[in-house]
């Protein structure tokens, strides 16, 4: 599908585009909340700067797609293959992406406060500044991911595999660590 026939459809009120194979195309700056974009292929494609507040890209393979300055406020990623993807800057607050896949996605200065990232890979991940306040990463694995000065605070890390992190200036005040493996490979207790 064309980029100005989606968005000609979704003006005139469609909101179901899932399934869509849409590798490449240019969003970016578009006003797209609320669509559904579930299992749909938008490998490779520019979201830079849209609105894609509640959208759901659950299953979704968004690999290498470039999602800078968007704002996912409470959208739906879960499962969805986030791997090599730029979300700088992003808004991703109260987003779901338990068990997405973000194997060496950009995440630096995004917004994650009160996001679920349960059981999602972050991979030598890059969350450089991310703020992740009361964000859920239970189960995650963030193994090599670099964390430098993210705000970590009342984040849900139980579990978590942090082995070869970089938490250098991190907050990690109140943050729950029960059986998380540590960047050096010790479990907290």
């Amino acid at each position: 599908m064309h980029p100005r026939q989606l968005l000609e459809r979704y003006a005139a009120g469609e909101r179901n585009f899932s399934g869509l194979l849409l590798v490449g195309v240019d969003l970016s700056d578009a006003y797209l909340s609320g669509a559904d974009f579930s299992r749909s292929q938008l490998i490779g494609a520019n979201l830079a700067n849209a609105l894609l507040s509640t959208v759901n890209f659950s299953e979704a393979d968004l690999a290498g797609a470039n999602l800078a300055g968007a704002n996912l406020f409470s959208a739906f990623l879960s499962g969805a293959n986030l791997n090599h993807a730029v979300l700088q800057a992003a808004n991703l607050m109260e987003a779901d992406l338990s068990g997405a896949s973000l194997i060496e996605a950009d995440l630096s200065d995004a917004v994650l406060h009160l996001t679920c990232l349960a059981e999602a890979n972050l991979t030598q991940a890059k969350l450089v500044g991310a703020r992740l306040c009361g964000a859920k990463l239970w189960k995650a694995n963030l193994c090599g991911a670099d964390l430098r000065g993210a705000d970590l605070c009342d984040a849900n890390l139980c579990e978590a595999n942090l082995r070869g992190a970089n938490l250098e200036a991190t907050d990690t005040s109140e943050v729950a660590l029960t059986g998380a493996i540590l960047p050096q490979g010790d479990v907290h207790e």
